[in-house]
């Protein structure tokens, strides 16, 4: 089973770095795809320089996404994997990955061990039934899939900034394909990968304006506009409303910090929701996916083998 592994990155040097390593580690024999978007701190010569790098992509759009489906068009294994530039891949990962895939998955993930004061955490599997469809999540720092469901999904849609890999998800559920979630399948992240943190520097969106964007999206773009999902996107907005309440009580958080995100939750939902609507007309196959590889041919792109 021939391995393709896909590391977005953006001025993430220091972290690549590590990443590399334990790939040349842990997946020696694996094809690594750097795709860079237009880093400032070195990561290009870091990325060429580095053994364990086979193919180093240089993208001019600082959009996560676009890194990832770009990684895709260069793949040449029959499994896709990603791993993000600030996660190492663990002593186990690639057998486990082959292993899952092999008895038939058509997507494998796993725990993402989180390194923070006082030792580390890790996520557990999370699943959800949404209008009829089982749906199992995964953390788009650490998948693998089959190269035909990465094909049928033609990637992750490129107009999300936050969220693709839930989409994903969703995706892959009504298509039917399975995701397995493997405990063997271990990456260790050293910081917590939180939304705020994933923002581009010339964002015009807060994070609570991107994050209900992104819901309303994928919602409509996976279910179209029906009571159930206007009620789960209600409750989760509520749930975040009485989390963030809660901060400002305990004095963590300021209570204008609440007002701002109450102010854009509502809105973001709404124009989320209009263009997933969008979308959904636009490509109305299983995939649901406008914005895939297959429509970003065009993508201005250096390649460099390493």
């Amino acid at each position: 089973m021939d391995v393709s592994v896909v590391v977005p990155t953006l001025n993430g040097r220091d972290a690549l770095a590590a990443s590399l390593d334990a790939l040349a580690a842990n997946a020696p024999d694996a094809e690594v795809i750097v795709a860079n978007g237009p880093s400032a701190d070195g990561t290009s010569g870091l990325a060429r320089d580095h053994d364990a790098t086979d193919v180093l992509l240089e993208l001019s759009e600082r959009n996560l996404n676009a890194s990832r489906n770009a990684g895709i068009g260069v793949t040449s294994g029959d499994v896709v994997a990603f791993v993000g530039h600030d996660s190492r891949v663990r002593d186990g990962w690639l057998e486990s990955v082959e292993d899952t895939l092999a008895a038939g998955a058509d997507a494998v993930t796993g725990p993402v061990h989180r390194r923070v004061e006082g030792g580390v955490t890790t996520e557990s599997l999370e699943q959800s039934t949404i209008c009829g469809r089982d749906v199992t999540y995964f953390d788009g720092g650490n998948v693998a899939f089959t190269r035909q469901a990465v094909d049928a999904l033609d990637g992750f849609d490129e107009y999300l900034q936050t969220g693709a890999a839930r989409d994903a998800a969703h995706r892959l559920a009504g298509m039917g394909r399975s995701v397995v979630w493997e405990p063997d399948a271990v990456v260790l992240r050293e910081e917590k990968d939180d939304i705020v943190h994933r923002l581009p520097e010339d964002a015009d969106e807060s994070a609570w304006g991107l994050k209900y964007r992104a819901l309303g999206y994928r919602l409509a773009k996976n279910y179209g506009m029906s009571a159930r999902v206007a009620f789960r996107a209600a409750r989760l907005a509520v749930g975040d409303a009485a989390s963030l309440g809660a901060d400002v009580l305990r004095g963590s958080a300021k209570l204008s910090a609440w007002a701002a995100a109450a102010a854009t939750i509502v809105p973001g939902t709404w124009f989320g929701a209009q263009d997933g609507m969008n979308a959904r007309m636009a490509d109305r196959s299983p995939r649901r996916n406008p914005n895939g590889v297959s429509s970003r041919m065009d993508r201005a792109m250096v390649r460099y083998d390493c």
